[in-house]
């Protein structure tokens, strides 16, 4: 798929285990690495790559649903103000 990629843990959140990869060096150089955190946090060092977006925004959509089927779309939210991966300002609807 090309570079750059994220290198992602399959079980993690906020950014644990996540990390930019350039080149193939670097991807190589952490894998590892990235790999025994996911375990040790998750319990899970399963690992997946996806193409990095630069500049992209990070949209939310809110849906609600029941065991009938029934689903209703609540509304979006931006949320790509975003500090160590964690996000600090979440604005809805979103203006995208």
């Amino acid at each position: 798929i090309g570079y750059p990629l994220m290198l992602k843990a399959s079980a993690g959140g906020g950014g644990i285990g996540m990390q930019l990869m350039e080149t193939e060096q670097t991807l190589t150089k952490a894998f590892e690495s990235n790999k025994t955190r996911a375990q040790n946090f998750f319990g899970n060092g399963e690992m997946y790559l996806e193409r990095y977006i630069a500049d992209a925004h990070h949209i939310e959509i809110q849906l609600l649903a029941d065991t009938h089927g029934n689903t209703v779309y609540l509304w979006e939210r931006e949320c790509s103000v975003q500090r160590r991966n964690q996000k600090v300002i979440e604005e809805a609807p979103s203006p995208f």
